[in-house]
């Protein structure tokens, strides 16, 4: 069954975000934040990450689980790592915040790391980790979430989505930007599929018994996400690791939640008995390139890496190789100009947050 859009720009959706975290009594600077973290998703084209979690945030705000004027501080440092501690700020403040520092760290010391703990859900890796880019360094971006995954042979759900974002950069290339899920597909995208009424590909989830389904309301059942891969033959194993090392640093390092134990995104499912940490954890890092060769000779090798990549021998019926961050990037600068399609039941949901909050509703662009 097909489901409509409705497209709005940019700025505008931006201002509309920035009004609802103002709603919520973040400070200015703080909701200017959130809104352009949360709003570059939807740019990006990872529409699953963007303004259709808006309301979540809301509903755990109002559950008292988001505290809308944190207080973020360094709770453990050494020159060249950082433990913050969120205070139950969101993510989207809190995640920038750990970058800044790394960053900063890194301008020191040549690398720079931070863990962050009592935080909440960050929007997409690839923009914190995009931070680093000006600086002439490479960044990384990573946070553990709400336990939906089975590992490799279980019918439980232990890990999240657990994102990792690297970025890259270039010379006169645009830059290698890695953003990716641990898990074949994310959460959000089941939403968007149970929006449309669509079926998931096989692979993408298992039913309570841990077996195969293509059902993409199966997590409501007691189902879970499948680790990238799928299953064992497929190399369900591999992404199972890489989830657990990103919940490892996110969460074990930084003393924050981990496995089943990380609080749900959803506010009306309560938090886990007996919690092993504080809130939500992420991790993050930049290294100076200059800590390792001069910056412009490892950028033109760059440059050199992607122009071979991208001109390798394609399959049939594909017209290029990709470079990781390529299809954002493109979509970005559509966007941009040509707006943000939102789904009708996006829509419906974001009219509704503006009306209970008192907030002016939101309006398409022209034709």
């Amino acid at each position: 069954m097909a489901t409509t859009t409705t497209t709005f720009s940019y700025q505008h959706l931006l201002q509309f975000t920035e009004d609802i975290f103002r709603a919520m009594n973040c400070s200015a600077e703080e909701a200017s934040l959130a809104a352009k973290v949360l709003v570059s998703a939807d740019l990006r084209g990872v529409d699953s990450h963007g303004v259709a979690r808006l309301s979540g945030y809301v509903r755990l705000w109002e559950a008292k689980r988001i505290n809308a004027r944190p207080n973020i501080k360094v709770v453990h440092e050494t020159p060249g790592t950082a433990v913050l501690d969120a205070d139950g700020s969101l993510g989207l403040v809190s995640g920038p915040a750990a970058i800044d520092l790394a960053i900063q760290k890194a301008k020191t010391v040549g690398t720079g790391w931070v863990a962050v703990r009592n935080s909440n859900h960050f929007g997409i890796a690839g923009y914190h980790a995009m931070q680093a880019l000006p600086h002439d360094m490479i960044g990384f971006a990573m946070t553990n979430a709400s336990p939906l995954v089975a590992p490799t042979f279980a019918a439980e759900r232990m890990l999240g989505t657990n994102p990792i974002a690297v970025a890259v950069p270039a010379g006169e290339e645009p830059p290698f930007v890695a953003d990716f899920a641990t898990t074949t597909a994310a959460n959000g995208k089941l939403e968007i599929l149970q929006r449309k009424q669509l079926p998931t590909p096989t692979g993408w989830v298992q039913d309570a018994s841990g077996q195969s389904s293509t059902n993409p309301n199966e997590l409501k059942s007691g189902g879970a996400l499948l680790p990238l891969g799928s299953d064992i033959e497929r190399g369900s194993h591999k992404g199972y690791c890489l989830g657990s090392i990103v919940d490892i640093l996110s969460g074990v390092l930084s003393g924050a939640n981990y496995g089943p134990w990380v609080p749900p995104f959803v506010a009306f499912l309560p938090l886990a008995p007996n919690l092993v940490g504080d809130g939500i954890g992420h991790f993050f890092g930049a290294m100076r390139v200059d800590a390792f060769r001069p910056a412009e000779e490892f950028k033109a090798s760059m440059d050199n890496w992607i122009r071979r990549f991208r001109s390798t021998k394609t399959v049939e019926g594909r017209e290029k190789v990709l470079i990781p961050g390529d299809p954002e990037r493109e979509m970005e600068a559509r966007r941009i100009t040509e707006g943000v399609p939102l789904l009708t039941p996006v829509v419906e949901d974001l009219q509704q947050l503006a009306q209970k909050l008192g907030v002016a509703q939101l309006q398409p662009m022209e034709a």
